[in-house]
């Protein structure tokens, strides 16, 4: 049956008054009922939503249909990802410069059909480069989750052969699926695609798999979101920066940001006993990742210990623990 956070969604995209995403969410939740066996109830679900946008002159064209009703078959299969986000861009913890890009791109996304109307294409192709962990992935099904579209995650393992000519085969094939289903597709760890042409490790097959990819992305006419992620922005050839729409730059949080991060984590827990303060100052040089793991296990433990206030040992000692794992003593 639906999920607590598909009835959170239909409730939001009500309150919000975005009927396009309520619809989204219905026809995920008619997917679920339909993935789970329950194909009679998802057929009704699926025509009370046709019959709802007919009647309020908000039906979608067939090849703009939003959610698809079954997962990615045949060679598509080892090669997608499915998730339905429905996370929210108040979720994360950002600088303001980055919120204000990413609620850019969700603002242009709403209005496509007005900036076409004024010869305009809205914001699609987007890179995201950075560290690890500081929220790249998560700004995928943010966006996902904004705009009500399922977030397709291309499996890079499954995507690149030994063969030739095989994965410039398989990418012809998820081009065509972006082309056919909008949709958010996610390529993350992108530099394994899109290494520089002409390194000293480079090889034919990789020159042309770029080479492919390039050509799709640059005649590709979708109305699907294409993302890319990397953290090695330098391994990247020159070539593709200029084929995406815009360059979103991540960095890690300064330690007010780190600390907000993890008072946000642990806000349904008493946190009166923690010294922010020193908390805060030993976050320098954690990513948000970090920030959140350390919450989770402070929070943790204090539910095996059946409490509900977090101790501040062992949120500085989760620190810690982070810190070395990255190599780095700072005790403080």
């Amino acid at each position: 049956m639906a999920t607590a956070n598909h009835l959170k969604a239909l409730l939001r995209s009500h309150a919000d008054g975005d009927d396009e995403r309520f619809y989204a969410v219905a026809l995920q939740m008619a997917a679920q009922e339909a993935r789970l066996g329950h194909t009679k109830f998802a057929l009704e679900l699926r025509e009370l939503v046709d019959s709802a946008q007919k009647r309020t002159g908000g039906m979608v064209a067939p090849r703009q249909r939003p959610i698809p009703i079954v997962q990615p078959q045949g060679e598509l299969a080892g090669l997608l990802n499915i998730i339905y986000p429905d996370s929210r861009l108040s979720e994360m913890v950002l600088d303001d410069e980055l919120r204000k890009q990413i609620e850019h791109v969700v603002i242009e996304q709403r209005q496509r059909e007005q900036l076409k109307e004024g010869g305009f294409e809205p914001q699609r192709k987007l890179l995201l480069v950075g560290p690890p962990g500081t929220g790249k992935t998560m700004t995928a099904r943010v966006l996902a989750g904004e705009l009500g579209l399922p977030l397709f995650t291309i499996q890079i393992d499954g995507l690149i052969t030994k063969f030739l000519g095989e994965t410039a085969a398989k990418l012809r094939l998820i081009f065509e699926a972006i082309a056919r289903s909008r949709a958010l597709y996610f390529f993350d760890e992108f530099d394994a695609l899109g290494g520089e042409r002409g390194a000293r490790n480079d090889v034919a097959e990789i020159r042309r798999v770029l080479n492919s990819f390039l050509q799709f992305l640059e005649q590709d006419q979708s109305e699907s979101l294409i993302v890319a992620a990397t953290n090695h922005p330098d391994l990247l050839d020159r070539a593709l920066f200029r084929r995406f729409d815009a360059v979103i730059e991540y960095v890690l949080p300064t330690p007010e940001v780190a600390a907000l991060v993890m008072r946000s984590r642990l806000s349904m827990f008493d946190t009166s006993e923690i010294d922010w303060a020193k908390v805060t100052a030993a976050t320098t040089g954690l990513s948000h990742a970090d920030a959140v793991r350390c919450s989770d296990h402070a929070a943790k433990k204090a539910i095996l210990e059946r409490t509900t206030r977090i101790n501040n040992v062992d949120l500085m000692k989760a620190v810690q623990v982070r810190h070395s794992m990255h190599g780095r003593n700072k005790r403080k």
